[in-house]
């Protein structure tokens, strides 16, 4: 009797269990060649199965040696072309033309396969891969009560994280290191775990990690080339908790409950956010709303009515697309890290879900700022209008996120109006933070500076100070010092050189900073500077530290048409530059996004810009 296997029940082991069960005693075994090229690249590849199938292939050469069953290896090895198409069938094939060609009993574990081989007119014998109960795993018994993660590594010795949310200590739990054979043991009985069990599973499998779910664990398996020892990192959640047992809780749940909302829990590692947003998720679902999880891997510990998901063919921007086809009216997101994160979740709440985001962060206010940038800033509040820190387990601060037209706190102008993103404490109603462009650059300004008391700069002034300098700095070659005398003028001390740089033809570049600040600025001399030399001078630094005056700028050749002067830019695109013309500052511009500023014949800056290229004067674009 011939049998031919094909790699899924060589793969399981059943073709020895079948053998010791006394079916195929006696049988030759035909082992395709194509099986072994398969299990020869997954254990290359660092993939388990593929050792697990060569483990099988050595139970039935000692069966062989001890006379049981006949061994033959047949056919040919797979070429590059074949084994490429594998997940096609191509290698499938192979194996079940083998068994035709020696008359074999076809076994296999594959329902696919055993379906196609019957249909080809083959003998089929297919067996269910062996199921069996999984106890406790060797890692389990790291954990106490009180212990959140274990941390074991070949030749380290065990560590733990133990302690209460918040006092979380990092401590060894064993006087011996583990050996690499013990690791590898405890690793492959993870792995052999979460496939067997039936509240367990395999969020992720690459070449050197493995991340599994196990009951309540998620588990991470590092091995070489990846990792340079195998490790084994455990975590398991130590605490369940209820909205109720928060701080501000009434005042949270009604704010939840109102409509759907953004919101991001934030927090630092270990400091309870994902065992905050389990509370929220519980509860919110429990009052009638639809909730679902976006998660990488899967470890919120949530009822059965909430669906948790993962990436859908690799990203979770398809896993939005299949989200938004259910409708839930909240989605929870953990963890939210990368750009890719962050424009999902404000896809899906611009969308209309309710959103609940999990980001680590230091202090309440750096949540929100991660998402400048990657969020245009006037749909940030429509995005996000909650912010939650986590500390210690506790809800430690709430923002209400809100946008209003004004002009900035510390600033006096009228025409200096804009949308101003108001961060409030959620408690009190104060506002803490104003985030809104000032001179092109997005600001967070704290409203309620720590230290306090006379003679301190507020934030507002802190940030205008820094955008006169490097305003300055980008024209001036020497040093430059900044004093602001009240909340809309300041004086600017430079080098006697730089003055006419800075003030500009007719002041014309002054004036233009000026617009841009909304300050009126004095430009003097350091000889002007009662402070000069006195200790002041600290609190600046070299011009030419910041690249200013010395740019040589991008050499343009501007085009003359009959209406226009026409100054092409490569780069820069939506940028302001200034025009200087052998040296000389002409005007300040914005690049188009086509990649070219546009002048006006007729108008005194054409008039001037044309004379300077009459003249052969080089013509320069310099960033502002």
């Amino acid at each position: 009797m011939n049998v031919v296997p094909d790699t899924s029940v060589v793969i399981d082991g059943r073709v020895s269990a079948t053998i010791e069960d006394g079916q195929f005693e006696g049988a030759t075994i035909c082992v395709p060649e194509a099986v072994v090229a398969e299990l020869e690249a997954q254990a290359n590849d660092g993939i388990d199965s593929g050792w697990d199938g060569l483990e099988e292939l050595q139970r039935l050469a000692e069966l062989a040696d001890d006379g049981v069953i006949d061994l033959r290896y047949v056919g040919e090895r797979p070429n590059a072309i074949e084994r490429g198409h594998a997940s096609e069938g191509e290698i499938d094939a192979l194996i079940r033309d083998l068994a035709e060609e020696f008359d074999a009993t076809f076994v296999t574990s594959d329902i696919v396969q055993a379906e196609v081989a019957q249909a080809k007119g083959l003998d089929v014998e297919r067996v269910s891969p062996e199921v069996r109960e999984v106890g406790t795993l060797a890692v389990e018994e790291f954990f106490d009560e009180r212990t959140m993660s274990v941390h074991l590594k070949t030749d380290a010795v065990p560590k733990a994280k133990r302690g209460d949310l918040g006092e979380m200590r990092y401590e060894a739990i064993a006087d011996e290191p583990l050996d690499e054979a013990t690791m590898d043991e405890y690793a492959r009985e993870v792995v052999d775990g979460a496939k067997e069990a039936p509240d367990g599973f395999i969020e992720l499998s690459e070449s050197g990690m493995k991340i599994v779910q196990f009951r309540d664990y998620r588990i991470a398996i590092g091995r070489p080339p990846f990792a340079d020892g195998i490790e084994i990192t455990a975590v398991r959640p130590i605490a369940q908790t209820d909205i109720e047992d928060y701080e501000h809780a009434d005042e949270l749940k009604e704010r939840l409950l109102e409509r759907q909302r953004g919101v991001l829990i934030s927090g630092s590692p270990g400091a309870g956010k994902s065992t905050f947003a389990q509370a929220v998720a519980r509860y919110i679902s429990d009052h009638d709303y639809s909730v679902k999880t976006m998660e990488k891997p899967r470890d919120l510990q949530v009822g059965p009515d909430i669906t948790q998901y993962t990436e859908l063919g690799g990203e979770m921007a398809k896993t939005a697309d299949a989200l938004l086809m259910v409708r839930p009216d909240y989605t929870i997101y953990d963890e939210v890290r990368k750009t890719d994160d962050f424009e999902v979740f404000a896809d899906m709440r611009l969308a209309g879900v309710g959103m609940i985001g999990v980001v680590h962060a230091t202090r309440p206010i750096d949540a929100l700022q991660r998402l400048v940038g990657r969020v245009e800033l006037g749909m940030i509040p429509q995005v996000v209008d909650t912010v939650v820190y986590i500390e210690a387990g506790e809800v430690s601060t709430v923002y209400d996120v809100r946008t209003e037209v004004k002009v900035p706190a510390g600033l006096t102008e009228e025409d200096l109006a804009r949308p101003v993103i108001q961060v409030m404490n959620f408690q009190t109603g104060d506002p803490e933070y104003e985030i809104y462009t000032f001179n092109r650059q997005v600001v967070t300004v704290p409203l309620n500076d720590e230290d306090g008391g006379p003679g301190t700069e507020s934030g507002v002034d802190r940030i205008a100070k820094q955008e006169i300098e490097r305003e300055i700095r980008s024209i001036a070659h020497g040093y430059v010092d900044v004093e602001l005398k009240s909340q809309d003028t300041a004086v600017v001390y430079v080098e006697e050189d730089d003055i006419s740089s800075v003030i500009g033809k007719g002041g014309g570049r002054i004036t233009d900073i000026e617009n841009r600040l909304g300050i009126d600025i004095d430009v003097r001399t350091h000889d002007e500077n009662p402070n000069y030399g006195a200790g002041s001078a600290g609190g600046g630094a070299s011009a030419n530290g910041g690249g200013g005056g010395s740019q040589a700028g991008q050499m343009v050749q501007p085009e003359i048409t009959s209406r226009h002067i026409v100054i092409p830019v490569d780069g820069n695109h939506g940028e302001t530059v200034e025009v200087q013309a052998g040296g000389e500052y002409l005007f300040t511009a914005t690049v188009s996004r086509g990649g070219e500023i546009q002048v006006s014949r007729g108008s005194a800056i054409a008039e001037e810009l044309e004379r300077a290229i009459d003249r052969k004067d080089p013509v320069t674009v310099v960033p502002s």
